[in-house]
């Protein structure tokens, strides 16, 4: 199959999945496998680009209240909300933290462990299934609707859950949605506080993988990386938008019956 193809396919892909609550890396793996395009140095890099053109649409979406965190930007609603505070630097923080010390001291298992058919699948069913639980199980009166009522206590809260995406096929938007739900946020509010999370996240891991990978980079696979930088920062730019519209419409749980369904599917399918 062309590269150009290929690139199209996992570019829209990753764009689609990354911040949905269906797990980008499970469905990178399973679709990869499906095209014979895994288990090499190349196809590694390649997850590392497309991931990095995600992140841009999070940057674009998002820009100016990333630029308010980190003090370059006002915001002109900042405090007229009757909080104390808003969303600054120090919640990022408490969100990255126990993922940050997890995955490093786990970074080398998790990367040639669990990235199988066989553990996505796992992930995509447990991961569904503490989806279920955070509807079953969340506050019904949220005490943070947007994101300058989410407390540091949510955010390292919040950022627990994100340990649980270690494990390819849970889903860094399902497991922080369903922890932003289960402390008292509401979907939408979860869900903004997870994109924005991510960013800083994802640009580190992605950043040490790229180092790491960088001698293994031609210019050969320049139209490979290209089409699928840009088709996951085009799709995702589409999909962060749509996907809030969304969430307070239909929650989490068709997000949980879907990865059933793929799980069952690829199951009988392939394995």
């Amino acid at each position: 199959m062309p590269d150009i193809i290929i690139g199209l396919i996992l570019g829209m892909v990753e764009g689609l999945t990354e911040f949905a609550p269906v797990s980008s890396t499970g469905h990178m793996i399973l679709v990869g496998h499906l095209l014979g395009f895994q288990g090499t140095d190349r196809a590694s890099t390649f997850e590392v680009v497309v991931q990095l053109g995600s992140i841009l649409a999070v940057v674009v979406v998002f820009w100016k209240r990333i630029l308010n965190i980190v003090g370059l930007y006002k915001l002109p609603e900042e405090g007229t909300d009757g909080q104390k505070g808003h969303l600054n630097a120090l919640h990022i923080l408490c969100g990255m933290i126990p993922a940050v010390v997890v995955g490093g001291l786990f970074h080398d298992y998790i990367k040639h462990k669990l990235f199988t058919a066989n553990t996505v699948l796992i992930g995509l069913v447990a991961g569904g299934v503490i989806m279920i639980l955070a509807e079953v199980f969340r506050r019904a009166r949220p005490k943070a609707t947007s994101l300058d009522q989410v407390t540091y206590g949510q955010a390292f809260s919040v950022g627990l859950f994100q340990c649980l995406a270690l494990w390819p096929g849970f889903s860094r938007s399902g497991s922080t949605i369903s922890g932003g739900l289960l402390v008292g946020m509401n979907h939408k509010t979860a869900s903004e506080f997870t994109f924005i999370l991510a960013v800083p996240m994802m640009v580190a891991a992605s950043a040490k993988d790229l180092y790491e990978s960088w001698d293994k980079l031609s210019i050969h696979d320049l139209p490979l990386f290209i089409t699928g930088f840009v088709t996951a920062f085009v799709v995702a730019m589409l999909a962060i938008k749509y996907f809030l519209k969304l969430i307070d419409k239909v929650k989490l749980t068709p997000f949980a019956l879907y990865r059933f369904a793929v799980a069952v599917v690829y199951g009988l399918l392939v394995l």
